[in-house]
């Protein structure tokens, strides 16, 4: 089950982004080890550490592709401290508009599609 873990990445300085970063990519973890196929926009750093000489990515670049997996996600799990994200209120938007749960906890998410390991 694919789950789109949602959450703020971008902030003031690079401290509470890196901050940010590790949040997502922990409960990503999490989500991974329970058994589901998550998606983690944190990791998205590896793609700019990857460009040759010449070679741009541009942050419509990165909205775009989010949301495309987004739009195939059987559901969205938000990281604790989401609420002042603009980019995860729009994927919230995106979620509720194509009829995807939405979950505040991995709890949550497990009581409503447990796995089966």
């Amino acid at each position: 089950m694919r789950v789109y873990v949602a959450g703020a990445y971008s902030a003031g300085n690079v401290i509470d982004v890196l901050h940010n970063m590790r949040k997502g990519i922990r409960l990503s973890t999490e989500v991974l080890l329970a058994g589901f196929s998550p998606y983690s926009p944190w990791l998205d750093y590896q793609f700019m550490l990857s460009l040759r000489e010449g070679e741009e990515l541009h942050v419509d670049d990165f909205y775009r592709y989010s949301s495309d997996w987004l739009k195939v996600s059987n559901a969205v799990l938000l990281v604790p401290g989401w609420e002042n994200s603009k980019g995860t209120i729009e994927e919230l938007r995106i979620a509720k508009e194509l009829n995807i749960p939405i979950f505040n906890s991995l709890a949550e998410l497990l009581d409503a599609f447990p796995i089966k390991k």
